[in-house]
């Protein structure tokens, strides 16, 4: 930042000698292209450095900042002089008045930092005020020149009645003659002149009352017959009469006694009145700008928030899954402007203190317009939030806004945004993932510990996020970005987290006791975690290592569940076919290769191909004709085991993809232990390229419904299929530390197979590094029996 405002210093801000005219040109051109390039992505830098720059001299004797910026101002009016002579010699006239838009937007911005400099020039702006508008620079121009005025006109000394009379004249016309953007800017600019500098209170009175008129009108003849033909004739006085009115009582008190005199009719409660009549319209746009028009009296009269049927007009439109986008959209405008003005307010307050301060002792200031904001936000804060799930990018960018502003002004406890905010983080659009990251990096400075608090909560609410945006509801929701980085949605907050190590064992243990049978999550979000941990950003090999080792655990206890309840709904006559048959399961099941139950047609030649004799063809079929006997009538318990597998064979592919990924050994796996001290696994990771997450099951699972499609026998004996490959792989998980070598390592064997099978026969597909270490592939399938073991 020192840097950018040191250049910019000596290519703009350096004062220039008086006689070089050559050299102010070229830097004035410089200046606006620079401004009319920033058109669309704003301003803020402008005005940052300008700021930086003034205050940075404010106590020096000599300031060549503020010197540079005098002549830079004075030549830009002389430029856009000089620029109106040339139009009017040519017959062109808009030869190239975007030179003239960017020389007015610059002459604006500098007005913003320090308004004195326009001072003097002020009368020269004003005719500007009358430009024939016919293009959208035209009306920019307008726009800026009212905006100029507003801040200038309050500074000069004695202004000429002349001067004053034919800006409001002026101002007049354009608000009764052009569209809202002009009415805004104009109606702003009115407020500025009549306030503080001409009292001419009656001039806005009679303004009002020929808007306030109209709708009254326009609302008695709704009322007497709501399918009139009047009302769609007046339709665009109607529009019109909506915003003015509220952008008239945005800038005016018309409850004060210079307005209505002494009248005791309360006017924000007609003027709400009136406008909450025209919110119940059938006319979508009638209800737009009656809403747009709430919103601008709202910013006079912040308390009218906390009626009732306000309340329960914003929230029912932001809560309304049915309710039309725009109305949506412009409700969270009304909150986000609101909000600025507070933050707008409360700035100039502070800056008034300052000058007071040091003869005035420290009183409540601005406590209770910041009380009047906060618990106005605290009111539509649920509402806001829930908005985020919403498949319109442009409902989730406002409510996010409206959310960093709330933030930004401490208006809330930040705790109860943090999930909503990691959810966000998971935006497709880059520019809000960066604004919500950005929030919880301030909230992280601030309050240590917030983030972890509610990580697992915001990976749930993330997961909720993307089911909102997702245009195609048959495909299922995934965890990583579709593009060259593969990095997964929430990779942020897992790089906030993992600094520290407790709290990061801590997210990963909970984000795989999400697996666990008892847990009961839905298959599609277990894929959505799953795809996170393939893709988190690790750093050190501490961190899979820690992975696998809470997959073993969490192996050996739900695989053990899994089958009981499985056995538990199966027929009584079971036991006696099941008996004989348990060491031919050993042989024979290892090469069985349950595919993804929705899959079993299409893979038996493979499965086929795959077997090793014909002896344990029939064994296999005997196993599975024993066990299809015994299925009890209602399929539901097969359902059920088909389901909570899911979360198993993820957990096995997770392992498998992180072994692959990360190039580690079987004995690596086996030999950690999480209670050694971190150093041991300080080491940074050997990613390899090209190992991509792709648990095939549970895609195929999700794609066909499974859960709620109708179950036929090939379905089945998939099913019972993938049950005795559970079996074996839980009976060889963990054996007898006594064995002889040999036995083991058949064992191993017989639990490789089994893996091997139930991760639907190591296609290339699934692991793509599966190639990478050929003979040791069998081991390194069944990692971590002795960690299971040690236990």
């Amino acid at each position: 930042q020192k840097l950018v405002n040191e250049t910019f210093q000596k290519l703009w801000f350096t004062p220039t000698p008086h006689h070089d005219k050559e050299a102010m040109t070229r830097k004035i051109l410089n200046i606006t292209d620079v401004v009319a390039a920033c058109r669309d992505t704003g301003y803020d830098w402008f005005e940052q450095l300008l700021q930086n720059l003034l205050k940075s001299e404010e106590d020096a004797s000599y300031k060549p900042v503020k010197k540079a910026c005098t002549q830079l101002v004075d030549n830009l009016v002389e430029h856009i002089l000089k620029y109106e002579e040339s139009l009017s010699d040519s017959d062109n006239k808009g030869v190239n008045s975007g030179r003239l838009v960017a020389c007015i937007t610059t002459l604006f911005l500098f007005s913003k930092i320090r308004p004195q400099l326009m001072v003097k020039h002020a009368m020269t702006m004003q005719p500007y005020l009358t430009t024939k508008c016919s293009t959208q620079n035209d009306f920019m121009v307008i726009c800026n020149v009212a905006k100029i005025l507003e801040l200038v006109v309050p500074l000069m000394e004695h202004p000429s009645e002349t001067f004053l009379a034919t800006i409001e004249e002026d101002l007049m016309k354009l608000i009764i003659k052009y569209g809202m953007t002009v009415v805004q800017h104009c109606v702003s600019c009115l407020g500025a002149v009549v306030n503080k500098v001409t009292q001419n209170y009656k001039f806005v009175w009679a303004c009002f009352n020929r808007y306030y008129g109209a709708l009254s009108k326009l609302k008695s003849q709704h009322q007497e017959d709501p399918n009139s033909t009047i009302l769609t004739a007046n339709k665009p006085a109607l529009l019109r009469s909506l915003f003015t009115v509220g952008a008239l009582c945005r800038h005016f008190d018309f409850d004060q006694e210079d307005f209505k005199g002494n009248s005791k009719v309360n006017i924000k409660d007609k003027v709400l009145e009136l406008l909450m009549y025209f919110t119940k319209h059938s006319d979508e746009e009638v209800q737009t700008k009656a809403i747009i028009g709430l919103g601008f009296a709202f910013i006079q009269h912040p308390s009218l928030m906390f009626e009732q049927e306000v309340k329960t007009l914003y929230n029912s439109i932001l809560s309304d899954k049915n309710c039309s986008v725009n109305l949506k959209i412009q409700v969270l405008k009304n909150l986000q402007t609101y909000l600025q003005e507070e933050d707008t307010r409360m700035q100039q307050a502070d800056r008034d203190w300052k000058k007071v301060a040091k003869q005035e002792d420290l009183k409540e200031m601005g406590d209770i317009s910041s009380g009047m904001s906060s618990s106005i936000m605290q009111l539509y804060l649920k509402q806001v939030l829930e908005a985020f799930f919403h498949t319109q990018s442009s409902v989730r960018h406002f409510a996010l806004n409206v959310i960093a502003l709330t933030l930004n002004q401490g208006l809330i406890h930040p705790v109860q945004c943090v999930p909503y905010l990691i959810a966000m983080g998971t935006d497709p659009e880059p520019s809000m993932r960066n604004k919500a990251d950005q929030q919880l990096v301030e909230i992280d400075k601030k309050y240590a510990g917030f983030i972890h608090m509610k990580a697992v909560a915001g990976m749930k609410m993330s997961y909720q996020v993307q089911q909102a945006i997702n245009t195609c509801p048959k495909d299922p929701v995934r965890g990583f970005r579709h593009d060259e980085s593969s990095s997964a949605l929430c990779s942020h907050l897992y790089s906030m987290i993992r600094g520290n190590r407790q709290h990061r064992r801590a997210f990963l243990i909970s984000l795989l006791n999400l697996f666990d049978d008892t847990a009961k999550t839905e298959v599609n979000m277990l894929l959505y975690i799953a795809d996170n941990l393939a893709c988190f950003p690790y750093q050190t090999q501490e961190e899979p290592l820690f992975i696998m080792h809470h997959i073993d655990i969490t192996l050996s206890v739900s695989g053990s569940n899994l089958l009981q309840s499985f056995k538990e709904s199966m027929v009584k006559d079971k036991k006696k076919e099941r008996k004989p048959s348990s060491d031919e399961e050993t042989e024979s099941e290892s090469n069985s290769g349950s595919e993804s139950e929705s899959e079993e047609e299409a893979s038996k030649p493979r499965r086929l191909r795959k077997r090793v004799d014909s002896d344990s063809d029939s064994d296999e079929e005997n196993d599975i004709n024993a066990v299809m006997k015994c299925l009890p009538e209602n399929s539901a318990p097969l359902i059920e085991f088909a389901n909570v597998s899911q979360g198993i064979l993820l957990l096995l592919m997770l392992k498998q993809h992180l072994k692959n990924l990360c190039g580690f050994s079987d004995s690596k796996i086996q030999k950690y232990s999480p209670s050694e001290s971190a150093k041991v696994y300080d080491k940074a990771i050997n990613r390899k390229t090209g190992v991509h997450f792709h648990p095939k099951q549970t895609l195929d699972f999700l794609r066909s419904d499974m859960a709620n499609s109708k179950i036929t026998e090939e379905v089945k004996r998939s099913i019972v299929k993938q049950y005795l490959d559970f079996k074996l792989l839980m009976e060889h998980l963990d054996p007898d530390e006594e064995e002889e070598d040999g036995e083991v390592s058949a064992s191993t064997n017989a639990r490789n197979k089994a893996i091997t099978s139930l991760l639907g026969g190591g296609s290339p597909k699934n692991n793509a590094a599966e190639t990478e270490d050929d003979e040791s592939d069998g081991e390194d399938r069944g990692g971590g029996t002795s960690g299971v073991r040690r236990r």
